[in-house]
């Protein structure tokens, strides 16, 4: 083991991920911390063409790598000249995941201690106005030829690792190479002390990308930790590349439990949307119950797509719930079934039956539909789940309304609650869905200690209330 040695990778590819692209060029140059005792530089034919912005940017055509070897070809010596060595590069994990993922196909089974000139400058060299290699040459006034070419940008990486050897008063470059450091595993522009601030707690989690806007917002029942895992493995594929090469900072919010993180993180996810988050945004409703009245004062309800211009009373999942709660309603209150529409609707588009002489009494038809609704409203349970806070001193609290998600927050432990609206005054309001009361209702059958109902609600006859 060659613990001293360093080698210092640069390499041109056909694209920016490792498992749909491949290496046409790579210069490797042996340092074993005071000078340069080896190199190794060859074109590789990457057997697929070459695109032309990839030509534009460093002259690397299909007719240059014709006739050079295939990577395996050289895999070997690549090999041999990288085993038992730190690797190091600029944006390091881009050229280790290319490298290690083309040795892997040659039948190399290798890793390697890591070392990222960029983060390592950013620690030795704080406050430079920008930390690419082409920004750090001209402002370190460091020669360079054959610019996005791998021998010239290896050797303008190699006299800048000298420089940071030199500079490195503090250590800095050995505390990046001890095998627990974070820094090894860290997304190249992300600043050491977002990742270290963040707490060994419940909560969710925001990435930023270089606009400061949120690119992913995650949950955990320990935040460091689930952050952490989001930089571990070698994972080559474009999706993970692209996302870790697009965080620029991390902030995070504590919650005292872990529903209160599941329900922040679903709600923060619908209003910011991030660009990385895909799973939850399927959970959206696509029908509703509406109620309209026509021109002759008939009141109607129907099963419709939602539209946001539109307000509906109730939300489904499915058309088939949608159907059968209406036809339910129906039955219950005789409404005449020619005021009820039950079909696949666009947006605003209601049946509207036609004039007849044996309509049922407008006024009386009304109150059917509006006994119906109200039914609907009083079955609907108001609770609150008070649980502990993210501190001794304070509790936490989930508030349901009408069978609506209203809002979560924290108050004193030692204020004196003597009815559940009470809370709301505590609370941040959100909005309501469907997973969100899926969320809840799993939680509080679970847990029912924790519910809290208001006297004047009731979920089910049978259920006895439970005051504060």
């Amino acid at each position: 083991m060659r613990e001293t040695e360093y080698a210092i990778v640069d390499i041109e590819t056909t694209g920016g991920n490792a498992s749909g692209s491949r290496i046409t060029e790579i210069a490797i140059i042996i340092h074993d911390g005071k000078s340069i005792i080896d190199r190794f530089e060859t074109l590789i034919n990457p057997q697929k063409d070459i695109p032309l912005p990839i030509f534009a940017l460093t002259g690397i055509n299909n007719e240059m790598v014709r006739d050079a070897p295939i990577f395996d070809d050289v895999s070997e010596q690549i090999f041999e000249m990288l085993n038992g060595r730190i690797f190091v590069a600029h944006n390091v994990n881009f050229d280790y995941s290319f490298v290690r993922h083309q040795l892997q196909e040659s039948g190399f089974k290798w890793t390697a201690r890591k070392l990222c000139t960029v983060r390592a400058t950013r620690k030795i060299k704080p406050g430079l106005s920008s930390y690419s290699l082409g920004n750090l040459c001209r402002s370190l006034e460091i020669p360079v030829e054959n610019r996005h070419r791998a021998g010239g940008d290896a050797d303008a990486t190699a006299i800048l690792f000298t420089m940071l050897l030199d500079w490195d008063d503090e250590g800095h470059i050995s505390k990046m190479l001890k095998t627990t450091s974070q820094d090894q595993r860290l997304p190249p522009n992300l600043p050491p002390s977002d990742f270290e601030q963040l707490p060994e707690k419940p909560g969710i989690y925001y990435f930023y990308d270089q606009n400061k806007k949120v690119i992913y917002v995650g949950k955990a029942v320990n935040i460091k930790k689930r952050v952490a895992s989001h930089f571990t493995g070698n994972n080559v594929k474009p999706q993970r590349q692209n996302f870790l090469r697009d965080i620029y900072n991390i902030t995070f919010e504590v919650c005292a439990t872990e529903l209160m993180a599941l329900l922040l993180e679903y709600s923060e996810i619908k209003k910011l949307w991030p660009e990385h988050n895909r799973a939850l945004k399927r959970f959206e409703p696509k029908f509703g119950l509406y109620e309209y009245e026509a021109r002759s004062g008939h009141k109607h309800l129907a099963i419709g797509r939602l539209n946001k211009f539109q307000t509906c009373i109730e939300v489904f999942n499915s058309e088939y719930e949608g159907v059968n709660l209406l036809l339910s309603l129906s039955q219950k209150f005789e409404i005449d079934q020619r005021f009820c529409s039950y079909s696949k609707l666009s947006p605003g588009e209601f049946l509207m039956p036609q004039k007849n002489s044996d309509y049922p009494e407008t006024v009386a038809h009304n109150a059917q539909v509006e006994n119906a609704l109200e039914y609907l409203i009083g079955i609907r349970p108001s609770f609150a789940i008070i649980d502990k806070g993210r501190s001794a001193d304070e509790r936490s609290c989930i508030w349901i309304e009408n069978g609506h998600f209203y809002g979560m927050g924290y108050f004193p432990t030692e204020t004196a609650i003597t009815e559940p609206l009470e809370i709301k005054d505590y609370l941040t309001a959100y909005a309501s869905s469907q997973y969100i009361m899926q969320l809840v209702s799993s939680f509080a059958e679970k847990n029912p200690r924790k519910v809290y109902f208001n006297k004047n609600f009731q979920k089910k006859e049978t259920e006895t209330d439970l005051s504060f």
